[in-house]
């Protein structure tokens, strides 16, 4: 099965890149899936249903989430449509919208699972569970179900990697997202997992993470109190992930190959 798994989309100008640069991918890798974390999709933080279904026609096929999902209350609303979105499966149980989802393709089943790191993350709305012991929990009730794919929207590297070699072999392919930097680490673990510790994302090139470079060096330079969240609207931009070519009848990963094209908006 041939995947392809795109990182953060940050704002209206990765959306545009998503959509200019997707027909051509399409073609060179013949994908069978596409996936892409959807948190950043609303001006840089959340999403709606209208964002959302904005990237479905491109051919998304599903789309995960991470820290954001509730930054928005139209997110409801995106749950209510029961459009293909899962948030953070290792959130309480007591909120809405699902951590997980089997996707059928050409008589094939994919898990796909959604978890939030707990390292050095900010965390909008209450205390996570162990995302380990989360995706122990999941694998556990999906045992029979060959291809199986984890979104670890996670700031530190080291947290990421350790779930990778924790779940070498069990799962067939482990994308790092949030920090919007993409790592050049993409490799085939021992047991058969592909795994890179970080997708990047799909946004404005010139850019502090996607968004407006002079607001986030005001913050940092102690001008500004507050962090304002605004987003290029044109020029080149990224359109960051991976390519996966997985054995359907193993599960196991035979291929990762990184993606990372440059595209101008106008």
């Amino acid at each position: 099965m041939n995947i392809l798994f795109f990182g953060d989309i940050v704002g209206k100008i990765g959306r545009k890149a998503l959509a200019q640069t997707l027909p051509g991918l399409k073609k060179r890798f013949k994908p069978d899936l596409i996936l892409a974390n959807g948190e950043n999709l609303a001006h840089g933080k959340g999403l709606t249903p209208k964002v959302v279904k904005e990237v479905l026609k491109t051919g998304v096929d599903y789309l995960t989430s991470g820290n954001h999902f509730f930054s928005r209350e139209e997110t409801e609303e995106v749950l209510e449509e029961n459009l293909p979105v899962i948030r953070p499966a290792n959130f309480p149980l007591s909120l809405p919208g699902e951590g997980s989802a089997i996707i059928s393709k050409d008589g094939d089943k994919i898990l796909l699972i959604n978890l939030l790191g707990r390292t050095f993350i900010e965390n909008e709305k209450t205390i996570l569970s162990h995302p380990f012991f989360k995706a122990q929990e999941i694998l556990s009730n999906f045992s029979e179900i060959k291809i199986k794919i984890i979104d670890f929207h996670a700031e530190a590297t080291s947290e990421k990697n350790a779930l990778a070699h924790w779940l070498d072999g069990k799962v067939s392919l482990i994308v790092g997202t949030h920090t919007h930097i993409q790592t050049s680490d993409e490799k085939i673990l021992a047991e058969g997992t592909a795994f890179i510790t970080d997708l990047g994302m799909v946004g404005a090139l010139d850019s502090v993470l996607g968004m407006v470079k002079e607001h986030s060096i005001d913050y940092l330079l102690g001008e500004t109190e507050k962090f304002k969240i605004e987003i290029p609207e044109k020029g080149r931009s990224l359109v960051q992930g991976v390519f996966t070519l997985i054995n359907e009848t193993t599960g196991k990963a035979e291929k990762i190959e990184r993606i990372n094209e440059e595209v101008i908006i106008d």
